[in-house]
């Protein structure tokens, strides 16, 4: 009789443990009012020396703006909340980036920076492992004011706030430690210059910054940073793009740049690696109101983060110009 045999199923592989929280499964965005948001803010006005709140009526404060005009402290100064967002695939098991986004004027978080400016997405679909944070300052106003920005130190308090904050809407506290860690972008545009120059002159965390992005702007501040920028030269990176509205402050800010012996090009790298500095015209056919959008390219903040190397997330970035070196 003939011998039969029988193969034994093999056993299944077992499975690897977690070494870390996982990549995120879906997006995330939230409102979060933080105890160390730039308002309210009951101070001074570095600009002036004045109280902040100049104007008393009664139980009333108010701050005159120097292109708003007045601006009571309770619809324009009392909003704590900041914007979080991290997108779909982010890992804090790799190499993580923070991008703090300073909106400009008569700017809120929701109808302007998510929906009209459409930062989130843009961030999302640049490729980068990265976490959004963004401050909301005066509410809707022509008013350029740091608030608790402009007080030494105070950004990098706010940073250690919202970087908790963020490690509770990711979900897995093992998340905090990476996120505190993670180097810091700035991002600013037209009035955000302001709070971003002292976000990054005073704020407390000069090592840890990467660099900032300025889109059309500065409209003043050029020393302030210049000096950041030099103190940066060898190990940040630094990009100012721009139209005809903020062509003259570059072209002081160039200058200053090279009193401090710090050179600087006029155009777009396809990537940008650590001493940066580029200043680039996109010309007089951009509307300053629709800068973030629709300048040399269509989503030029994720044509900027895309080009920023060490920080990518998979998949690929899902559009990007880095095939072109700028306007």
């Amino acid at each position: 009789m003939a011998r039969t045999t029988t193969t034994k199923p093999n056993k299944p592989a077992p499975n690897k443990p977690v070494k870390g929280p996982l990549p995120l499964a879906k997006e995330k965005l939230k409102l979060v009012a933080l105890e160390q948001a730039p308002f309210p803010y009951s101070g001074k006005d570095p600009e002036t020396g004045k109280p902040f709140h100049d104007v008393v009526q009664g139980a009333r404060r108010g701050h005159t703006s120097a292109r708003g005009g007045l601006h009571w402290e309770r619809a324009t100064y009392s909003d704590k909340r900041s914007l979080l967002y991290m997108p779909q695939g982010f890992d804090v098991t790799q190499p993580a980036l923070i991008v703090v986004y300073f909106h400009g004027n008569q700017s809120e978080l929701l109808r302007d920076v998510r929906d009209r400016q459409q930062v989130p997405r843009q961030l999302a679909e640049s490729g980068m492992n990265a976490a959004l944070i963004a401050p909301q300052f005066a509410v809707d106003a022509l008013d350029s004011s740091a608030g608790r920005f402009w007080q030494k130190g105070q950004f990098a308090r706010y940073i250690r706030e919202a970087t908790a904050q963020l490690s509770i809407l990711h979900g897995d506290p093992r998340a905090h430690l990476a996120l505190n860690k993670a180097p810091i972008l700035l991002v600013a545009y037209s009035g955000g210059y302001h709070p971003a120059a002292y976000a990054a002159s005073h704020g407390g965390l000069t090592k840890r910054l990467l660099g900032m992005f300025l889109l059309d702007a500065p409209f003043g501040d050029e020393a302030m940073i210049a000096d950041w920028v030099a103190t940066k030269k060898t190990d940040g990176i630094f990009v100012s793009t721009y139209s005809g509205a903020a062509r003259g402050y570059n072209q002081l800010l160039r200058l200053l740049l090279k009193e401090r012996e710090v050179k600087s090009r006029a155009t777009l790298p396809i990537y940008f690696h650590p001493g940066t500095v580029a200043l680039v015209d996109t010309g007089d056919d951009v509307n300053h109101m629709n800068f973030v959008t629709d300048a040399w390219t269509t989503n030029p903040l994720t044509s900027l983060l895309s080009r920023v190397k060490g920080f990518t997330r998979m998949p690929e970035p899902m559009a990007s110009d880095r095939k072109s070196t700028g306007p």
